[in-house]
């Protein structure tokens, strides 16, 4: 995480990069005037995910130097919403009604979703966030993340951890933000309908950013818990697994998200127990790939962290662009919109399910860190898929 918040910094430079020209994007302005795109992202804050946007940023500069769209440029602004309701509002307001931008792309933010999908609605204006967070990203017909989400991500590592391993015994710790209860449950639901198997145990108090773990790491193992499948942040994932080391409890096996999927959590763990599993968004950025080339030798350039949210935020941006390659005619809101609505799925390696807008993304690639070794390893041949 703290790679990830020196980042703002890098995502305050390349964005300004890219800003050029007069404002305007609602009709597109015509001309060569540019194409202005939006986001919303939670830079700051208790939980961040500022390396979507950047990576966002980035290609849509690498674009824009190429000559950009028969030499018309994206104007690329990301606002930061703070994690914070009114923030989250205004900023949406900002891009949307002020900016006159013609789509949002690469937004990663805890909150957003959930708060301005009906204003996307109202307005007839679509984002493809590269982090689809909050249970709004997935339920609205006007956003359509690149990512898996950690609610199908959820189905997916409790799927490995029943299925694959053949664990018995799981339980589930939340952390709940926001509405998000019902879908963390629905996807708890969909494993159970999948395999017939349910929680030994299920905590929903488990809180962000806390301090100490350990009450919440002891009620599991009283609770004769063998394995653990939760939804938290980097910082708190570390925090839980140590709790445990310090409780002497090294036979658990953590079942988590992407979310705690990145080189600084693997240095940060000595013991990882049994073992930590997850189930990879996109294809795993620490397997140094043919597949992967690309996209890190774009955020090497451009000082990004290697991590799964910075493959969002730039699959975002690279599905943005192929459909407005294709596009005839102007170039605004409403033609954007029909554009992305009428789309034709689009394959790329570094995912599981081609991305289409509206069609979720329900695979992941399981990876594992083992105890002492601080560094991520694939456990599979190809892609684990819900209910596959």
């Amino acid at each position: 995480m703290n790679k990830r918040a020196s980042g703002a910094a890098a995502l305050i430079a390349v964005t300004a990069l890219i800003l050029s020209g007069c404002a305007g994007g609602g009709d597109g302005g015509g001309g060569d005037a540019p194409i202005v795109v939006g986001s919303v992202n939670t830079i700051s804050g208790p939980a961040t995910f500022p390396e979507a946007s950047q990576a966002a940023a980035a290609v849509f500069k690498q674009f824009n130097d190429e000559g950009g769209l028969n030499g018309r440029k994206i104007e690329y602004k990301t606002l930061d919403d703070k994690g914070d309701p009114a923030t989250a509002t205004a900023s949406a307001r900002e891009l949307v009604g002020s900016d006159e931008a013609v789509a949002l792309v690469g937004s990663a933010s805890l909150i957003e979703c959930e708060i301005n999908a009906k204003y996307y609605e109202q307005e007839k204006i679509l984002s493809i966030p590269g982090i689809g967070v909050d249970t709004g990203c997935f339920d609205s017909k006007n956003i359509s993340p690149a990512n898996v989400g950690p609610f199908n991500d959820m189905t997916l590592t409790l799927q490995y951890g029943s299925e694959v391993l053949g664990l018995d015994d799981i339980c589930v710790l939340l952390e709940i933000a926001g509405s998000t209860r019902p879908t963390y449950q629905a996807a708890i639901d969909k494993w159970t309908e999948i395999t017939g198997k349910k929680p030994k145990y299920v905590d929903d108090t488990v809180p962000y950013g806390a301090s100490d773990y350990t009450p919440y790491i002891v009620k599991a193992r009283e609770q004769g818990c063998k394995a653990l499948a939760i939804n938290p942040v980097e910082p708190d994932a570390i925090g839980q697994v140590k709790a445990a080391n310090a409780q002497g409890w090294d036979d658990v096996t953590w079942l988590y998200l992407t979310s705690v999927y990145s080189e600084n959590f693997a240095k940060a763990i000595d013991n990882a127990g049994a073992g930590i599993y997850v189930p990879a968004e996109f294809y795993p950025f620490t397997d140094d790939n043919e597949i992967n080339k690309d996209w890190r030798e774009l955020m090497t350039k451009n000082d990004i962290p290697l991590t799964s949210f910075s493959q969002g935020g730039y699959l975002a941006a690279k599905y943005f662009i192929e459909v407005l390659k294709g596009m005839k005619g102007d170039i605004n809101r409403e033609t954007v919109t029909a554009a992305l609505q009428g789309m034709k799925p689009i394959e790329n390696p570094m995912v599981g399910t081609p991305y289409a807008f509206g069609t979720q993304n329900t695979a992941g690639w399981p990876i594992i860190l083992k105890s002492g070794t601080n560094a991520w390893e694939k456990v599979a041949d190809d892609w684990l898929r819900i209910g596959k």
